[in-house]
């Protein structure tokens, strides 16, 4: 298979993944799937096996879980019920619904509502996140590449620290935070500020702060929110569209290849990431993230 021809066989599976981000509340037949690859469905479920090491009935499934997961654990809105995730889930019944949670994360939906256990959730996820990370990345162009000067912006800040497997427990206290204060992401930037590389840095070492833009100052509070600021200055702009698997391929060429062609020099701050659109409030493929390299 040519280079050309691989890549278009890709692009049509990418199409099915992103089809099924987007109507995971349908009914996702074989039929309907291998249409939109414009497969035979004859040949559609090794084919799709064969690429992403799993069958497509079990990634619809664990796609809608992971979704179900979110919408427990970090609501950004009122909490929904459970038998309503679980019929958006394709579930029958709560019951149903419960019994399948349970044995992909060793919880209940209610326990993992009040007090997730992440480490049985990235176990199970990993599968997934390997699958949609396979022949899937992105290509960036030095066009893609914007220099804007971002001006300084005070944020409410959790400081996470230590495993970023653990990250969404400090994602729950910002977003506890942020609805104890009225202030949901639609009317509060969302800043993610990396002091380090997960893939070089020792878990217990790793640090992050979870931001969401202010503009009165932060009070005493018990959900471990602090002031700081982002400081204003040149910088570095790439969009990413899509899933956070995909996310640390976007940031690598930043570093690996625009920089280096580009002239430029770097300003002592971290890489920063701002959340414009995310999961589960759109489908992963709609994701926006804006990662922001600061620059002298």
């Amino acid at each position: 298979m040519t280079a050309a021809a691989e890549n278009a066989y890709i692009v049509r599976f990418r199409r099915v993944l992103d089809h099924i981000d987007a109507h995971l509340d349908e009914d996702l037949t074989l039929d309907r799937l291998s249409g939109v690859a414009a497969f035979s469905k004859y040949h559609f479920q090794r084919q799709f096996s064969e690429l992403f090491g799993m069958g497509v009935h079990e990634y619809v499934k664990l796609v809608r879980l992971r979704r179900a997961s979110y919408r427990l654990a970090l609501p950004a809105r009122e909490q929904a019920r459970i038998i309503d995730i679980a019929l958006a889930s394709g579930y029958g019944s709560p019951e149903a619904f419960s019994r399948a949670f349970k044995k992909a994360f060793g919880q209940t939906p209610s326990e993992f509502r009040e007090q997730p256990r992440w480490d049985p959730w990235h176990a199970t996820y990993l599968r997934l996140r390997e699958t949609r990370t396979l022949p899937l990345q992105a290509v960036h162009r030095a066009e893609d590449v914007k220099i804007l000067r971002f001006e300084e912006t005070r944020v409410a800040a959790v400081e996470h620290r230590g495993d970023p497997k653990r990250i969404l427990e400090s994602v729950r206290q910002l977003i506890a935070w942020r609805k104890d204060n009225g202030l949901p992401p639609r009317a509060s930037a969302t800043f993610n500020v990396l002091y380090d590389d997960p893939a070089e840095t020792p878990p217990e070492a790793y640090r992050a702060d979870l931001c969401a833009g202010i503009r009165r100052p932060v009070s005493g509070n018990p959900f471990g929110v602090v002031e700081k600021a982002i400081p204003g200055g040149r910088c570095a702009v790439l969009r990413h569209v899509g899933c956070d698997d995909t996310l640390y391929g976007a940031v690598k060429y930043l570093y690996a290849t625009w920089l280096p062609a580009s002239g430029e020099e770097l300003r002592d701050f971290p890489l920063f990431l701002q959340r414009v659109r995310f999961f589960p409030e759109v489908p992963d493929h709609e994701a926006i993230t804006d990662i922001f390299l600061p620059l002298q």
